[in-house]
């Protein structure tokens, strides 16, 4: 397990390099397939995946990333309210086939996964994105192996007991504080070449820290949502490691907040 893990991860991290180092068109078509099949996953935990409401939100989620690819995100709203309006006409004219929750899901989804992954992409195409982007994954990443660590040497207050026994406040601090490290380190390093940053170290210290928190609410929300229904992994696309939603569960999170912090922070 641990072999097909590591080679699983090794090549993770190849894929990474080369579609988010390319950026434009293929980041763009990685992030939209690997969206689509994360809202797969987590439709079919919720046992929609082949239904008229799970259409509902693949065409949402195609559609919304139409809208950026053209530059018309003022009509996202517009695409949020019409696909609401669908699953709710389902939900009327097919009653009681369909259960309240699964309209929920089935609208949630669509910004839990496919939008909030979207800013992987978008965090791209920022001035200074093809060295910002790399921030979504130290902060995802390194925070797992620093609060893992720290946990291990100092955990002794559970962070969530029920949910996660082995998590502990000192590991979330010390995911959090190493992330911020990283960040900086990141920013010694690379720093000068953003030109449209201003302080680098700082604003990728922060931006960093700030990812680091929330990636952690990310990880702690997928693993509730796989609880709640009795499942253990999302999916076995990625051998050693699950489904998409169980390798990108944080960085779900940490993409759109590195995005908006590196946005105020600027």
């Amino acid at each position: 397990m641990f072999t097909t893990r590591l080679i699983s991860g090794i090549v993770l991290v190849i894929l990474a390099v080369f579609f988010v180092g390319s950026g434009g068109a293929l980041l763009f078509a990685a992030t939209g397939i690997i969206s689509l099949i994360g809202l797969f996953e987590l439709y079919r935990v919720m046992k929609i995946q082949r239904t008229p409401l799970a259409l509902v939100g693949y065409a949402a989620a195609v559609f919304y990333y139409g809208l950026l690819w053209i530059h018309a995100e003022e009509y996202v709203t517009l695409m949020a309210i019409g696909a609401l309006m669908l699953l709710m006409s389902l939900y009327v004219f097919a009653f009681p086939k369909y259960k309240t929750e699964e309209i929920t899901v089935a609208f949630f989804g669509v910004f839990y996964v496919a939008m909030m992954l979207s800013y992987l992409y978008q965090v791209r195409q920022m001035p200074d994105g093809k060295y910002l982007v790399w921030l979504i994954f130290l902060s995802s990443w390194g925070c797992d192996t620093c609060a893992y660590c720290v946990g291990m040497l100092f955990g002794r207050h559970r962070l969530a007991p029920v949910l996660s026994p082995k998590k502990s406040i000192e590991g979330a601090i010390g995911g959090a504080a190493g992330a911020a490290l990283l960040g900086i380190i990141y920013a010694l390093f690379l720093g000068g070449r953003m030109d449209n940053t201003g302080n680098p170290v700082l604003a990728c210290g922060a931006a960093c820290a700030i990812a680091a928190v929330i990636s952690q609410i990310g990880d702690l929300a997928a693993s509730a949502i796989k609880r709640n229904h009795n499942v253990k992994d999302y999916g076995h696309l990625i051998p050693g490691h699950g489904g998409i939603l169980d390798r990108f569960d944080s960085m779900i999170f940490t993409a759109p907040a590195i995005y908006f912090a590196i946005t105020f922070l600027r």
